[in-house]
């Protein structure tokens, strides 16, 4: 069902058992409590009260496992679905969706990474790379010409920088230049698009602002169901601050004030729109924290079990697939690799998980490795 998709990728690693799948009152659970929600039988974290509301459409995976904890490789592996591998640098999901679902002649970009930068496009070419916006409060820088440039004299300038780069290119033989020459057109279209207005959240009524938050994240969260409203197929909004070796509970609560109004507030802006079962949410870092709670009041990297969670685009709401044990320590019933995490996905996207691509080399590739949909 889904035709575009929106990740709400959380930088650093949150913890499973401080958000959606709470431990209260064990040896590990610190001192959060557990609220309950519109889905029966589940629980999630007392700072969450937003998603309460809404976790009858959303599918909470308690049972992810990886063996990456090293922040840069889980951050590599979380966003291509491979670890990093020194031979190859692999695409994104963004720019898989990106060479997959977009149009190379749409006016706005097919992946937008806001506050990020995300992965880039490895070796499917720099034209499916992420269009960056660092402040989701102010459009696009330079998107207007500079001073004493008209269209006849930009056309000009074109028309050189073409003449050179095509010289050039029959030189070197570098494949390079196509995917160059592709993004400085997307550019061009995008300046001259009336879609560019998808960027500029000052068209949003206060009301819906505040709905989302006054942070970049709920900002950036608003940006995101304009710009998918707009066509694009593929958004990327980071929540920094994460990595909570320190004072745990006091930045994860004030992370979760930002994430929890922001996210709820998307589903369901998206389900009045009626653009929740065309759209694909995703929640998830590059790992969990320990259960066991450091000296410093602190959790430190986990990979072993940690959650992630789908919304809209044809997921199942209302339910939690996997279980970890009573410490939170493993993953005891239906445990979820990231192969198989990005074979759901691409799946509910209308991505064929096999589907393989040939790189430079002349080595294929396919989105998963050897992952089945859940």
């Amino acid at each position: 069902k889904a035709k575009s998709c929106i990740l709400l990728w959380m930088n650093g690693g949150p913890s499973h058992l401080d958000t959606f799948d709470p431990k209260p009152r064990t040896k590990n659970g610190g001192p959060f409590k557990s609220i309950r929600t519109r889905a029966s039988g589940i629980e999630i974290c007392e700072h969450l009260p937003g998603l309460a509301e809404v976790t009858d459409k959303m599918a909470i995976i308690r049972g992810m496992t990886s063996k990456e904890g090293n922040h840069q490789r889980a951050q590599y592996l979380m966003h291509t679905g491979y670890a990093p591998n020194p031979t190859i640098t692999h695409p994104s999901l963004g720019a898989w969706v990106n060479e997959e679902l977009g149009s190379q002649t749409s006016e706005i970009p097919n992946f937008v990474s806001i506050s990020g930068p995300s992965i880039g496009a490895g070796f499917l070419g720099v034209q499916n790379g992420p269009f960056v916006v660092q402040n989701p409060t102010q459009p696009p820088a330079n998107v207007n010409y500079p001073a004493l440039v008209n269209d006849d004299r930009f056309s000009k300038r074109q028309e050189a920088l073409s003449l050179l780069e095509n010289h050039f290119g029959s030189v070197t033989g570098d494949a390079k230049i196509a995917g160059r020459q592709a993004v400085y057109a997307k550019a061009v279209r995008m300046m001259k698009s009336p879609k560019l207005k998808a960027f500029d959240i000052s068209e949003e009524p206060e009301a819906i602002k505040n709905a989302y938050g006054q942070s970049n994240f709920g900002q950036g969260c608003l940006m995101a169901r304009r710009l998918v409203e707009s066509g694009v197929k593929f958004v990327e909004v980071v929540l920094d601050g994460w990595d909570t070796h320190k004072d745990n509970f006091n930045r994860t609560s004030k992370l979760m004030g930002q994430f929890d109004p922001a996210m709820s507030m998307l589903i369901k802006d998206l389900a009045d729109r009626k653009l929740l079962d065309s759209t694909l949410i995703i929640w998830m870092g590059e790992f969990g924290r320990t259960p066991v709670i450091n000296g410093n009041e602190g959790r430190d990297h986990f990979p072993s079990a940690w959650n992630a969670v789908l919304a809209g685009g044809g997921v199942k709401g209302g339910i939690a697939h996997g279980q970890t044990d009573t410490d939170g320590m493993k993953v005891v019933k239906d445990p979820v690799s990231v192969p198989n995490l990005f074979a759901t996905v691409s799946t509910l996207l209308g991505m064929s998980p096999d589907k393989s691509f040939m790189t430079p080399v002349g080595r294929p590739i396919s989105i998963t490795e050897k992952g089945e949909p859940i």
